[in-house]
């Protein structure tokens, strides 16, 4: 659990800036990541059209943001 989010969003920032990955270190994270969220039954979703409605307005908000 993360008692300070203020000093862990700043660690993580600064790991970022320090850490070189390469594509294919990234794309081995993204698919070990993804294992684990279908063993926790977390994806994919069931129903595909579940809260669709949310992730809608998610993208709306998310790309008035571009402008």
């Amino acid at each position: 659990m993360i008692k300070n989010p203020v000093l862990w969003e700043k660690f993580e920032k600064e790991w970022i800036k320090k850490e070189k990955l390469s594509f294919l270190q990234r794309f081995k994270i993204f698919q070990l990541l993804l294992d684990e969220a279908k063993v926790l039954g977390v994806f994919p979703s069931s129903d595909p059209l579940e809260e669709i409605e949310k992730d809608i307005k998610m993208a709306k908000i998310l790309n008035s943001l571009k402008k």
